[in-house]
């Protein structure tokens, strides 16, 4: 209880420092109170930017505030875009953990010491960041491997810190005017939920395992192999990849790579996991991807850390290849209807109304090469657009905005001509050639066999059981009506008793009333 209240106390000394209070006060629901806290608080330096202050103290909060940062940078759709883009910046600069700690983590959680299950392990780590840190290692058959392993006490560390950014956000919904629309407790669970996710290092190898099955007979991306055997919850092992690090263009070019080529593949990569798999990496910033040089796999993209992946269904995929094939002819009235249809835009939205807006939020990006559009700009205007017209922005899709975000920032290193619109959209056609053709009938054909095989010598028995049933229900409704018949009768003869004991019990009374009249004469 002592180490929480100083940590919140660190945390309010940090926000002070830097002047977060400054930031809500224009939405304080009660001014005076503001006033009072801008004028209380008078000696600090606050004439950097909201964004670049925000970043800083939760750089100076350390990595769980860090990654709580670059979870509120993809949500455009809540955020201000000044200080978007400025927690867009922000980095898992993290000192490693001691290498004794790492290998006592190893020896616990695979049960032997890394001498006996590495032929050699090496002690530095190549990478390190707010959850895990890596090490370099060679299986006994020879095989090199690169050994992840969760940082230790991370849990505890997570859940104190995620416990008072839960009562923050409470506050902030009380207090803060843009409060209730900012869904403060809404965003803070999804980023609980994200960052329990990525304790459980299994969940991650999974993740590598499913990515590297759609991948299998591809030309375009590697993915490493999980070696099962060594995996747990805190350690995973996994095949070491060779590769240059995307970002460094000099050296990919000097080794004879085709930049064009390599931005072109990118954006085939991603639309194939979105569209054919459903399934994408989801953190695909450039140092998580490398591209080999090797002879056999040369200009192949190769994908890592796999802790943050998207799903997408298919209602989901099929609202999204419409939109996206609506934007590439241009037809914006499509685009506003299928927000209609799939219900993410009220029904008595005006459809003129909707279309006019998207226009105007798309019509400027046509025509241009990558390196004159900014996405994170449109998507801004399509958020504002959407709060306007009450639209939902749907969660399973946040991951995705924050992946097409990274493949625009790729685009602009490997190729700044590079027109994304205009290399998606044949493979976009082509893909839902491919879900309205014959093929996609085929194929779902094909997926519903088994089904169908299970059902179909069941037909005839289900059949008759239906008709049975069908005649029972005949049965029953006539002896029902047979019922409310038979009740109707006996209700009307009840009133007839009723009735007639009235007036019998009038009368007796009227006759008694009449004898006794006459004997009184």
């Amino acid at each position: 209880m002592i180490l929480k209240f100083l940590r919140l106390l660190k945390i309010l000394r940090v926000a002070t420092k830097y002047g977060l209070d400054e930031i809500a006060i224009s939405g304080l629901k009660v001014p005076r109170t503001a006033k009072l806290i801008d004028t209380v608080i008078f000696w600090r330096d606050i004439s950097a930017p909201r964004g670049v202050r925000l970043r800083l103290a939760l750089e100076e909060l350390g990595p769980i505030f860090v990654k709580f940062g670059q979870v509120l940078s993809t949500r455009r759709d809540l955020m201000p875009p000044d200080m978007a883009d400025d927690l867009a910046m922000l980095q898992d600069r993290v000192p490693p953990f001691d290498s004794d700690l790492a290998i006592a983590q190893i020896t616990r959680s695979l049960g032997a010491h890394p001498n006996q299950l590495f032929a050699s392990f090496e002690r530095d780590p190549v990478a390190s960041a707010s959850i895990a840190q890596v090490h370099f290692a060679v299986l006994k058959n020879g095989k090199e491997v690169a050994v992840k392993v969760l940082r230790p006490g991370m849990k505890k560390s997570i859940d104190e810190d995620v416990a008072l950014m839960h009562i923050a956000a409470g506050w902030i919904e009380r207090l803060w005017a843009e409060g209730k629309r900012l869904k403060p407790r809404e965003v803070v669970g999804e980023f609980d939920k994200y960052l329990h996710d990525e304790l459980d290092l299994m969940r991650e190898a999974a993740n590598a395992s499913q990515l590297r099955r759609n991948f299998a007979n591809s030309t375009l991306l590697m993915v490493p192999e999980m070696y099962w055997d060594y995996c747990s919850s805190s350690v995973i092992v996994m095949e070491r990849m060779h590769g240059i690090p995307v970002s460094q263009i000099e050296r990919l070019a000097a080794e004879g790579v085709d930049l064009k080529k390599l931005s072109s593949d990118g954006v085939e990569i991603f639309f194939t996991q979105v569209f054919r798999d459903g399934f994408f990496h989801a953190d695909m910033h450039p140092g998580n991807i490398l591209v080999s040089v090797a002879p056999a796999t040369f200009g192949r993209y190769i994908a890592l850390d796999f802790g943050i992946v998207g799903t997408l269904n298919d209602f989901d995929k099929d609202y999204l290849s419409q939109n996206f094939l609506a934007f590439f002819r241009r037809d914006y009235k499509r685009v506003a209807e299928a927000h209609i249809e799939s219900g993410w835009a009220p029904a008595d939205t005006r459809v003129d109304e909707l279309e006019s807006a998207v226009r105007a939020c798309c019509e400027p990006i046509f025509d241009r090469p990558l390196k004159d559009i900014s996405f994170g700009q449109i998507l801004l205007r399509l958020f504002q657009t959407s709060r306007r017209f009450n639209v939902e922005v749907q969660p399973q899709l946040v991951l995705l905005q924050k992946t097409l975000l990274n493949i625009e920032g790729l685009g602009r290193q490997l190729d700044p001509n590079l027109d994304l619109w205009k290399t998606a959209k044949p493979y976009l056609e082509r893909w839902m050639g491919d879900q309205v053709g014959v093929r996609g009938m085929w194929d779902r054909m094909k997926d519903e066999a088994p089904r169908y095989a299970h059902i179909l010598p069941q037909l005839p028995r289900l059949v008759h059981r239906a008709l049975e049933n069908s005649q029972s229900n005949r049965g029953d409704t006539e002896l029902l009506r047979l019922l409310v018949l038979e009740q109707r009768r006996t209700n009307r003869m009840l009133g007839f008793v009723v009735y007639f004991a009235a007036a019998l019990g009038i009368g007796l009374a009227a006759i008694q009333l009449y004898l006794h009249f006459q004997s009184a004469v």
